[in-house]
């Protein structure tokens, strides 16, 4: 077979078809997406020989908005026999990479969410099955592929791989984050995850640091806030709306009651800006390039609502606007875009301002 398989959230499907095709177009590799609305996955069909291996391999999935996973999938089997659905699996194992560890999944669906228990409990005696036959390793393995068997239906599953150094590293593509009790709003975890997606754990001593000065544009009631307060971080919270009243007697937080397309920070010390603003995404993409134009921030992490409709394109447009209108000014940046678990309709946009190279 010659697939890549995707995975994404349930009703994006089209988003994450219309992406990969233009990708890979891009990278001179040329096919066409198998997509099912609700299914939380998209199948690329490449045309020629050996080109998915190609995707998964020089496409890096970071560059992906839509896709959580990438997955060159290797065979399809269905209509598995209840009694024995090991058997057929380790029959198309040759096909497959020697395999450092394995997932045995399914797509993020409803429907497909009834198969989680089975998934868990079938991968114990897969593994030892395909460690048997000389498909994985003896012993878990970072640096080997991780082989993936995705359940789409009872009896029915793809079978391929993703590689360590191009995939992400949660099953399903999901990283799983707990809702602090004391957070004044689910929101919290869209901006934990990420700092988790964007932010290298290496790198958070320095670019994540205690003592930092931020500002939250639109910040009630604090879900935003608060995930830069538990990281002893100083914040002006913007927004006309009341904030949350454990977060103000932290006495790390400084309320200004105005409008966040309004405000102007009266130091140039502030090197986070997060903002979760519902409003036109044009606009919240030019009022993130003014900030960074202006020198009022380092780093900004905000989102963008999407349209009804050709969500990817318009994504596109207002990235790509944004990104004129800082060449504009000769600002050197770096931006990446993810639709988060905890996203909804929305995409998470990372902004960062850089020095030029000579």
């Amino acid at each position: 077979m010659n697939q890549v398989l995707l995975y994404c959230r349930a009703g994006f499907e089209k988003d994450c078809a219309a992406e990969i095709q233009q990708k890979t177009t891009d990278m001179g590799v040329y096919g066409f997406p198998r997509v099912v609305n609700h299914s939380a996955y998209v199948l690329f069909e490449c045309y020629q020989e050996g080109d998915a291996e190609r995707v998964v391999r020089d496409l890096p999935l970071d560059s992906l908005i839509f896709a959580r996973q990438m997955i060159a999938i290797t065979a399809s089997l269905s209509e598995l026999d209840p009694d024995d659905r090991i058997s057929p699996i380790l029959a198309v194992g040759e096909h497959l990479p020697k395999g450092g560890d394995l997932r045995v999944e399914t797509p993020d669906n409803d429907e497909a969410k009834a198969l989680l228990k089975f998934c868990r409990k079938f991968t114990v005696p897969l593994r030892q099955a395909l460690r048997k036959k000389g498909v994985l390793l003896a012993k878990d393995n970072p640096k080997k592929p991780v082989i993936h068997v995705c359940f789409t239906a009872p009896g029915t599953c793809l079978i391929g791989y993703s590689l360590t150094t191009n995939n992400s590293p949660h099953y399903m593509g999901l990283p799983r984050m707990k809702f602090p009790a004391d957070a004044p709003s689910r929101s919290t975890l869209k901006l934990e995850e990420a700092f988790h997606h964007f932010i290298p754990k290496q790198e958070w001593e320095t670019r994540l640091a205690p003592g930092m000065w931020a500002v939250d544009l639109g910040a009630s009631p604090g879900g935003w806030t608060y995930q830069l307060v538990k990281r002893s971080m100083f914040v002006h919270a913007v927004d006309n709306g009341a904030m949350d009243e454990q977060l103000m007697e932290t006495g790390q937080v400084f309320h200004h009651a105005e409008d966040g397309f309004k405000f102007e920070p009266t130091r140039k010390n502030v090197t986070w800006l997060v903002c979760d603003m519902i409003e036109k995404p044009s606009r919240v993409a030019q009022l993130m390039g003014e900030w960074l134009i202006e020198g009022w921030a380092k780093e900004a992490i905000f989102n963008l609502k999407l349209p009804m409709s050709r969500r990817y394109e318009q994504v596109t447009e207002n990235l790509d606007t944004l990104g004129a209108f800082l060449d504009d000014y000769n600002v050197a940046y770096e931006m990446r875009a993810k639709h988060l678990y905890h996203d909804r309709e929305e995409i998470t946009v990372h902004l960062r301002r850089v020095k030029r190279q000579r």
